[in-house]
């Protein structure tokens, strides 16, 4: 069992056993809140929200291990199986389990795999060439069941979108996520320094992780959470003056101050760039100057702007010595380049999420002082695992998406402008991390994007899981999509 007992003592002076009672205080506060005002969402939407929590926080086997119980040891760490596959079962079964009960949802709502297939179809052929990957891959069996396990991401997207009010549901969902992550993190950062500080083990540097796995993984977490507070805080500040509108913009002001706190301490540049990018994105897009029936023409003059810069001034090395990461992004550059002299098949690559699992890492041992396990760049990583043709389903995807948001745009202006700084922040990111895996909180946010399933009128089913009011205990039923 992992000891909680406190290294450093609060700032402000309160004892640690205090502070953790007042965030729990407080957490149960914000639930109960939540579910006073009644929200117009089911009681499934619990599902994804456990799943966003548990892509955004430790591995469930280590929470095992922090409060003592017996089956908290894992083999090997989360993402980190061993050839034969010995990794942690219970992570494995928790987000199998997670995964399962929403499965089931989808079939209580009676939903289309047709109109999913017919109104995703990028999406679905980069699903079935990764499955199609594993024949390729080294060792196939953990391939598998990493394949397995980011179906938990469509699913679960699947249940956010076939709510009443989809928007409504992603509101709920990432505020629902904020009461747990933001909390915890400043918590166990400030006060539990065994727990929200880790330490590299090379340089012996402490970095902080808050709830989060990883320091960047925090970074993660914050860039989402932050870009949908932002993007709230707009939409609040349009709604009636009264007693409620003050509550919430104070509610988002906290959480604003919270998550800014928590940037200060986690120095995670590329999470703080391309959440300003998103923000801009939002800002630019709602200026009645930007004529909206040319974003796709904005949008490529964008792209072809910073490519001619990049290549032109070197522009990202120039931006990474800004934020004092050097002219070589921390050392990526270097492994960027020495990743694609390696010798790997450059068409259809290594199979599944199969590129670091233990024999390629060893190719690159001695050529920095860490071993490293990622590429850093989401991209690189698609190359290397599935090849040219996963980087062109994942390029295609990308415009797919792209072209749904657009029109979104014209339909309902402030939800698509929030996908679309979303989508901003998910290309930009993936620069310098690689957030195109399966256990990335990024990722799954992506595919409630990026995702499309047309409604035209709601038909009450059997219940599920409950719901947050006994009037609305009913699950819903889809049918006839729009054309």
């Amino acid at each position: 069992m992992i000891s909680i007992e406190p290294n450093i003592a609060s700032i402000i002076g309160l004892p640690p056993r205090v502070a953790l009672l007042l965030t729990l205080g407080l957490i149960v506060f914000l639930f109960r809140r939540d579910i006073r005002e009644k929200p117009e969402v089911s009681g499934a939407l619990w599902l994804p929200v456990l799943w966003l929590v548990l892509c955004c926080s430790k591995p469930v086997s280590e929470w095992f291990t922090i409060f003592g119980l017996p089956f908290g040891s894992p083999v090997a760490g989360e993402g980190q199986e061993s050839p034969v596959g010995q990794g942690s079962s219970v992570n494995a079964y928790s987000y199998l389990v997670v995964a399962a009960a929403g499965f089931f949802v989808l079939i209580k709502r009676q939903v289309d795999l047709s109109k999913v297939v017919r109104n995703n179809r990028w999406l679905i052929a980069f699903f079935l060439y990764c499955f199609i990957s594993i024949a390729w891959s080294d060792f196939p069996f953990i391939a598998f069941k990493r394949w397995i396990k980011i179906l938990g991401h469509p699913i679960m997207a699947l249940i956010v979108l076939t709510e009443p009010d989809p928007e409504e549901a992603l509101i709920r969902l990432m505020k629902r996520c904020a009461y747990v992550v933001v909390p915890v993190s400043i918590l166990f950062i400030k006060y539990y320094v065994q727990l929200g500080v880790a330490y590299d083990p090379w340089s012996g540097l402490p970095k902080n992780i808050g709830i989060a796995a990883g320091k960047n993984l925090l970074g993660e977490d914050l860039l989402i959470l932050g870009f949908f507070f932002f993007w709230h805080l707009l939409q609040t500040w349009q709604t009636e003056r009264n007693t409620r509108r003050r509550n919430e913009l104070l509610l988002i002001a906290g959480f604003l101050i919270g998550i800014g706190w928590l940037f200060s301490r986690t120095h995670s540049a590329t999470a703080i760039v391309a959440l300003f990018v998103a923000a801009l994105l939002v800002v630019l897009v709602g200026m009645r100057s930007i004529n909206k029936n040319f974003i796709g023409t904005y949008m490529l003059a964008g792209l072809v702007l910073i490519a001619a810069a990049e290549l032109a001034f070197g522009i990202s090395g120039q931006m990474s010595e800004a934020l004092g990461r050097g002219s070589g992004l921390s050392g990526r550059t270097k492994l960027w380049t020495r990743l694609l002299e390696l010798d790997t098949n450059p068409i259809v690559g290594t199979g599944f999420e199969s590129f670091w699992l233990v024999t390629k890492p060893e190719l690159l041992e001695g050529i920095f002082f860490f071993v490293p396990d990622e590429a850093h760049n989401g991209y690189l990583e698609i190359y290397l695992d599935l090849g040219l043709i996963g980087v062109f389903f994942l390029v295609g995807l990308l415009v797919a998406t792209f072209w749904k948001i657009r029109l979104t745009l014209f339909r309902n202006f402030e939800w698509g402008r929030c996908q679309l700084g979303f989508l901003g922040a998910v290309i930009l990111y993936n620069w310098t991390e690689a957030a195109f895996k399966s256990h990335s909180s990024i990722w799954f946010v992506f595919y409630i994007i990026g995702m499309k399933y047309p409604r035209t009128h709601l038909a009450s089913a059997q219940p599920s899981l409950g719901v947050a009011r006994p009037e609305e205990s009913r699950e819903f039923a889809y049918a006839e999509a729009e054309p």
